[in-house]
């Protein structure tokens, strides 16, 4: 990274011409950045799970599409969450982080925000997101509540774990549960395979993004999916899709779902198939363009998903 970007105080990985960088006031950036505002992939991978679900639930209950209540909030609070989820990883990683190159530009790290100020913009967040969550049925809202446990120890995964990846899946994939029981008010087996599917996919993209940090993490002993997959990556990136495809599919049959949303779950699966083929070890650069696009893939699903329910109510 060259110095000239240090100073702009922009982070290695984010979209570039962002308008976090060109736009925003200079006292917000650091705190806009903090959040991962420049990187919306990840709200993006938080969200998709969540509609998802809405789009399975509304197929099953007969209804033509998701509620559009639902997938409002759920996208206010992926984004809340996410910020929040990002800053509270930060806080925890900040030393870690000073000794990655693609993270050492971070706001903490860097010294563009302290971590007194972290901590009261972590509040901040995490109060928004509650004011959605509240939003919700009792249910709903008890679980919601309870992802908070996976996300609290995420963190500190890598310090003592080979592949926390598995432990980001339990928090990333949380929104499969969501929609189903913002619905029904009761968690049922479509929701658990759509969440364990989710969770296999997680597995699968962030072993991907991990590709970006094996040398930096090698030095600093952190651990991760692809440093323990090694000369394996692609097959085991390929099983965690793998798995994915087969427990969506799994969760679709037992929802009720037509043949339009399967054709969405073959074209989402052939995406991932794609990534695969692509994936190269040691491609950091390769490995960010596969990674981000997940939410095509994820897109491709809840269309298919979303379009079946809407047929299905049309032809009752």
């Amino acid at each position: 990274m060259s110095d000239l970007r240090r100073e702009e105080g922009r982070v290695a990985d984010a979209v570039a011409g962002h308008w976090v960088d060109r736009l925003a006031p200079l006292r917000a950036r650091p705190y806009l950045r903090l959040a991962r505002i420049d990187r919306p992939i990840g709200w993006w991978l938080l969200l998709l799970p969540c509609w998802w679900s809405a789009a399975l639930a509304a197929g099953a209950d007969g209804q033509p599409y998701p509620d559009p209540r639902h997938l409002a909030l759920f996208l206010i609070g992926a984004v809340a969450m996410r910020g929040a989820g990002s800053t509270y990883n930060d806080i925890a990683d900040r030393d870690l982080d000073a000794q990655v190159e693609r993270t050492r530009s971070r706001p903490l790290p860097s010294g563009q925000v302290s971590a007194k100020a972290a901590v009261l913009f972590l509040v901040a967040q995490s109060l928004i997101g509650l004011a959605v969550l509240l939003q919700f049925n009792g249910t709903a809202i008890l679980v919601g509540i309870a992802s908070l446990v996976p996300v609290a120890i995420y963190p500190f995964m890598k310090r003592v774990m080979s592949m926390p990846q598995a432990v980001l899946g339990l928090a990333f994939a949380w929104g499969a549960l969501m929609g189903g029981v913002a619905v029904f008010g009761r968690l049922d087996l479509p929701a658990g395979l759509l969440y364990a599917g989710a969770v296999a996919w997680v597995i699968g993209y962030d072993t991907i993004y991990a590709v970006q940090d094996i040398e930096d993490d090698e030095i600093a002993g952190i651990r991760s999916s692809a440093r323990l997959f090694g000369q394996r990556l692609r097959l085991a990136v390929g099983l965690c899709y793998g798995v994915c495809a087969l427990l969506v599919a799994l969760a679709a049959l037992a929802a009720g779902t037509g043949p339009v949303g399967f054709l969405g779950i073959a074209l989402f699966a052939a995406h991932l198939g794609r990534q695969v083929l692509r994936l190269r070890d040691r491609d950091g650069r390769g490995a960010l363009a596969l990674f981000r696009s997940n939410r095509d893939a994820g897109l491709i699903l809840f269309a298919g998903l979303a379009l079946d329910a809407m047929l299905r109510a049309w032809a009752a």
